[in-house]
């Protein structure tokens, strides 16, 4: 095993612009954070309230961006992770902190994307820069929520829900989910798009302190497998990285939570508070017993929690001095984890079939050196390896003769050679016994002595003697039925060679294009049809879209105009002075105008809005039918254009209707593509200008297509539901 190491323990601040700078200091170092408290009076003249609290951690991040955090936080331990290190990053705090941010980020934004879009990157740019290994990756997404295990990806097509619930099994290689699905993911773009399919399946609600706050924890593991593309190396190594975003504690007073919301903040911080006496259990060098199995959440993280791992906890605090009791709470947590020790140690495995060709190199090579000293001792030349088919031949063939009486005896070499000659004994008595079997039912018929109805009914059917004797057999000689020679049957006259008609064809066929055209206005006439009418009404759809994207922009800048205009207005009103009537601000008439026009404006923007998110729905179930047009056209064109100028002559009859060959039955070359339109060219435009330039490729491809998915599946959810009524 390798050298314990203490968990790594950092504190990132929620940027605000209420920042408590009498209360909270940060260090020189910015390493320590310091928490001062003014004592309350209420409590008289004699009072021991503690005031002061003082942090060690490995590092406070405060006003920090996004990079800076995945460079502190987690690029060691991705890079670790490629060479055979398992890697846990947990990030814990109170409600509303910005846990989720900083594990996930705004998924919207590639420039504030969070620490694990960031770690499926490295993994995917190292695996890149190391040609020498043949790396996987696979991916699974577990839910925990009110203290049940769920499948984030179970919503794949190819997954499913499962029958049994899953559970959490330990073995001897450690804890894992038996039930939860693995996804192989050999691109980039694969990893984000499961990573997004997961985050859209995610339980979130809305309280005072939080208006997305995620209820459960979630736990996103990435498997790496690394093996050498050395086949004498029979070692390769795994890991696995567990990022896990924690569900935040609240105080009930606070957030006001009623209800199901309610409940699930109860099991939140029942199971928090379980995780913490689990970290107090692991600090605590006395204490044998650690309770994982308080909950779901500590039994699943088990391994990472003290075990063969490089454990990163991320603490997210809020800079409010309305927020300082559990801000406390949060400090005392990652003080606690840094006692933690973990013992990470490289994941070595062996390949089974790389060792038995390793072993059989090695058995070749110990023969060389046993056939060395054999030559040495002036031995003669011994065979060690096993008989080959030349060599059984030869034996039984000795032991044929050694039976027959031409040889006198058989050499002997070695042990395998005894053996072998046994083996050919047992196989020429064998093949005696069954020749004589065969050579006695050819001449007779073989009846059991004791079967007398079988001996009567064939005396009765004239075939024996009373004697027993074969009728027909007069001197021993028995007689059959044969079946004459095929060359003394009555000849047939040989049929004639088959005239055929010779029809006109092209010697060379045309190229493609220009059949290409012949077979839209021809056999293709009706899905070139079908497949120009979805086109335009793509087209159509396209434009309408385009239109109010342009009408929301418009409306966007006369909002921001708008709001200029009050600002300004604002602005001046409190350079003059405000005046109050009944405790009501009294503002001028063009200000009260402007605030309407705000108001309609806003109107005007959701509908808009609202409209051009079903335009574009409606843009992506026309594309699918464009798609399957084209494909059916394509294919259609490519079974007509072998079929006409490729197929023998002699079979296009069969193939015409009424005729045994169905169309596509023969072996075609498939035709790739019917060239760019317009909207291909912007696809690839697109990809070519992004902002972030091409890394961000992968991250936008994977957002967008998982969005058109569920909006596909949003359309016809109310497609379906209208056709029922």
């Amino acid at each position: 095993m390798g050298t314990r190491k203490k968990v790594h323990a950092f504190v990132r601040v929620k940027p605000t612009d209420d920042f408590a700078h009498e209360m909270i200091k940060y260090g020189d170092d910015n390493k320590t954070i310091d928490i001062h408290l003014k004592k309350d009076t209420r409590r008289g003249v004699v009072n021991n309230q503690q005031t002061d609290w003082s942090f060690k951690l490995d590092g406070v991040l405060h006003d920090a961006s996004q990079d800076l955090v995945y460079e502190t936080v987690a690029k060691d331990v991705v890079s670790q992770a490629l060479n055979g290190y398992n890697g846990t990053i947990m990030c814990y705090g109170q409600t509303g902190a910005g846990k989720t941010y900083t594990m996930t980020g705004a998924t919207e934004n590639y420039k504030h994307r969070g620490i694990l879009p960031r770690v499926l990157q490295q993994v995917f740019k190292m695996i890149e820069e190391r040609p020498t290994q043949a790396i996987t990756v696979r991916v699974s997404y577990l839910e925990i929520y009110n203290e049940s295990l769920f499948d984030l990806l179970s919503t794949l097509p190819y997954v499913g829900p499962s029958v049994t619930p899953m559970t959490i099994v330990e073995s001897p290689q450690g804890v894992f989910i038996k039930g939860l699905s693995v996804h192989l993911t050999s691109q980039e773009e694969d990893a984000f798009s499961l990573l997004f399919e997961g985050e859209t399946n995610r339980i979130i609600a809305s309280h005072t302190m939080n208006k997305n706050s995620s209820r459960s924890h979630c736990i996103f593991t990435i498997y790496v497998e690394a093996h050498s593309r050395t086949l004498s190396d029979e070692k390769y190594i795994t890991s696995k990285i567990n990022l896990v975003d924690l569900a935040g504690s609240e105080r009930l007073g606070k957030s006001r939570s009623e209800g199901r919301v309610l409940k699930e903040a109860t099991y939140i911080n029942k199971s928090l508070s379980f995780l913490e006496q689990a970290i107090i259990a692991l600090g605590d060098q006395k204490r044998d017993h650690i309770p994982f199995r308080q909950c779901k959440l500590t039994h699943a993280l088990k391994d990472s929690l003290g075990g063969n791992c490089n454990m990163v906890l991320v603490t997210n605090i809020y800079g409010e001095a309305s927020q300082l009791e559990e801000t406390l709470s949060s400090l005392r947590f990652a003080s606690r984890m840094k006692l933690v020790t973990t013992e990470p140690a490289i994941n070595e495995k062996y390949d089974a079939e790389r060792m038995v060709k390793n072993l059989e190199k090695e058995l070749a090579l110990l023969k060389q050196e046993l056939a060395i000293h054999d030559s040495l001792a002036n031995r003669t030349l011994v065979n060690y390896d096993p008989m080959d088919e030349i060599q059984i031949a030869e034996i039984n063939s000795q032991v044929r003769r050694y039976l027959e009486g031409t040889l006198d005896e058989i050499d002997i070499i070695n042990l395998r050679q005894i053996q072998e000659v046994f083996n050919q004994f047992r196989v020429v008595l064998s093949q005696q016994e069954q020749e004589v079997e065969s050579t006695l039912r050819r001449k007779y018929t073989l009846i059991d002595k004791n079967d007398f109805a079988t001996i009567s009914a064939v005396q009765k059917a004239g075939l024996v003697d009373d004697d027993g004797h074969l009728v027909g057999e007069p001197d021993g000689q028995g007689f059959g039925l044969g079946v004459a020679p095929f060359s003394t049957r009555p000849g047939k006259k040989s049929k004639s060679k088959k005239m055929f008609k010779e029809q006109l064809r092209p010697s060379t066929p045309p190229t493609k294009p220009v059949a290409f055209e012949d077979f839209k206005n021809e056999r293709g006439s009706e899905i070139n049809r079908i497949f120009k009418e979805n086109k335009s009404i793509l087209n159509e759809r396209r434009k309408r879209a385009s239109e109010t994207t342009k009408r929301i922009n418009a409306i966007k800048r006369e909002i921001d105009m708008t709001k200029e205009a009050l600002n300004f207005h604002k602005s001046l009103r409190e350079k003059q002075g405000e005046y109050e009537n009944k405790g009501l601000m009294i503002i001028d008439e063009e200000e009260f105008l402007l605030i309407l026009k705000l108001k309609d404006l806003k109107k005007q923007y959701r509908t808009e809005y609202q409209d051009l998110q079903d335009l574009r729905a409606e843009i992506q179930y026309c594309q699918h039918l464009v798609d399957q047009c084209r494909h059916r056209l394509l294919m259609e064109f490519d079974i007509w254009y072998n079929e006409s100028f490729f197929v023998p002559e002699d079979l296009q009859a069969a193939l015409k209707p009424g005729g045994s060959i169905r169309p596509g039955m023969m072996p075609l070359s498939r035709i790739v593509s019917l060239g760019e339109d317009d909207q291909d060219r912007f696809s690839r435009l697109q990809q070519t200008m992004l902002p972030e330039g091409p890394d961000s490729v992968s991250f936008y491809n994977a957002k967008v297509k998982t969005e058109q998915k569920h909006n596909y599946l949003k359309t016809m959810m109310g497609l379906q539901q209208t056709h029922r009524k």
